[in-house]
């Protein structure tokens, strides 16, 4: 799928904007459930694996992720739980970078390759407004990046180092 209505794009300035966090109260309200089920349906008819609120034009710390076995937007990855994430914190645990073809729903039709640092601890209140923390290498590490960047007003793109590696997805075949 190409994306979804109510997926903002790149040059919206929501996308550039440093989100704010939710407070104990905010993430156990009725209205955040709601937001929260929105997010899974959005991300889910719009074929993503990871979908954060100033996505939807929604300027709050909330990104909701899971890989999914099934993507058609990232074939061969390994299907992971159900993450919902407020606030969260990123400590880098291992220096050394790793790269992956980076897609976003904000960014319809490009991957770009970006490298980012391999292994990190994520600290976040769930649903619950319950702390948590999580220790990620590999691609789901990269994915919670790339989910958590939004939040702060960054997109992917803004991570490559060389021009050069920024194609449309069907172009993709050719190069990998």
């Amino acid at each position: 799928m190409l994306g979804h209505k109510e997926i903002i794009k790149m040059g919206n300035p929501i996308l550039r904007e440093k989100a704010e966090p939710f407070t104990v109260e905010e993430i156990l309200s009725a209205e955040t459930s709601q937001l929260i089920d929105k997010m899974w349906r959005v991300m889910d008819e719009a074929g993503g694996i990871g979908l954060a609120a100033p996505q939807i034009a929604i300027s709050k710390q909330l990104t909701v992720i899971r890989l999914g076995d099934s993507s058609e937007r990232y074939p061969g990855i390994e299907n992971s739980p159900e993450f919902i994430i407020f606030n969260p914190k990123i400590s880098v645990l291992d220096n050394e970078n790793q790269g992956f073809w980076e897609g976003c729903l904000s960014i319809p039709a490009l991957r770009g390759y970006v490298e980012r640092p391999k292994k990190i601890l994520v600290r976040y209140l769930d649903e619950r407004a319950k702390e948590m923390e999580v220790e990620l290498d590999g691609f789901l590490a990269t994915v919670f990046q790339h989910e958590i960047d939004h939040l702060f007003g960054k997109l992917y793109v803004d991570r490559i180092s060389n021009n050069e590696l920024i194609v449309y997805e069907e172009e993709m075949e050719d190069l990998t």
